[in-house]
């Protein structure tokens, strides 16, 4: 593995599971009791902003309760002594990459622990409460939402991701449904590049064929080995 130097990391639902994080499309997921029509759409929050911002809360003060993982550990463990380009991209709006230790992390699909402003445009980290409909800290018009990226709207950091596809050598993608896109088809992108491509699932995904090389098992049983075999030979 001395030829890979400059690796990108996607990760998904399934790597905080083991943190007590609900996976999107699992059985019993959180989304059980609501259609993603009526709580993850911008149509849904013109609708009924009081169902929107309930459920959001929820899932705000249950990230706060839940720690990091052995595989978000590892990751962070990666990110400090990794000699060469790193991005961790993560389709989890949880800030346990974060709270883990990593730095090099980019949120595609925004962050439960922040605000948007849709009056000045402004994004604040917020750990409160949005259902009163609090005063922006910056312009203090009443227009907070959950900095999250809804179905249909764009997520964020493509450009970043994009060319840091481009200059890898590696892509892996972790604990991930293989169902979401755009980032469901970076596997495409990096076998276009010609970038070796591997796949660490607790079962295989949707896009499990497109993958050079698939481990099967616990995120955090099986991300720990790959970041040990990788530090011990780059």
């Amino acid at each position: 593995m001395s030829n890979i130097r400059n690796i990108v990391i996607l990760t998904g639902a399934g790597i905080s599971a083991e943190s007590g994080i609900e996976t999107f499309r699992g059985e019993g997921g959180l989304w059980e009791n609501h259609r993603i029509e009526d709580v993850a759409t911008p149509e849904a929050f013109l609708r009924d902003p009081e169902l929107v911002l309930r459920f959001y809360d929820a899932r705000r003060a249950a990230i706060q309760q839940v720690e990091p993982n052995a595989a978000h550990r590892a990751l962070a463990r990666l990110d400090s002594k990794w000699n060469g380009d790193l991005l961790i991209v993560t389709q989890n709006v949880d800030d346990l990459h974060e709270r883990a230790g990593a730095k090099r992390v980019v949120h595609m699909h925004g962050e439960h622990l922040s605000a948007w402003c849709q009056a000045c445009d402004v994004r604040m980290p917020w750990r409160a409460s949005l259902i009163d409909r609090p005063a922006c800290p910056e312009c203090g018009a009443a227009a907070l939402r959950p900095d999250i990226v809804w179905f249909g709207e764009v997520p964020y950091h493509m450009e970043e991701i994009y060319a840091a596809l481009t200059g890898a050598d590696m892509f892996v993608s972790i604990g991930t449904s293989g169902a979401v896109y755009p980032a469901a088809g970076f596997v495409r992108e990096a076998s276009a590049y010609g970038i070796r491509t591997l796949e660490l699932n607790l079962e295989k995904s949707l896009g499990s064929q497109l993958f050079d090389e698939s481990h099967l098992g616990p995120a955090g049983t099986i991300v720990p080995q790959w970041v040990s075999e990788m530090l011990d030979n780059q």
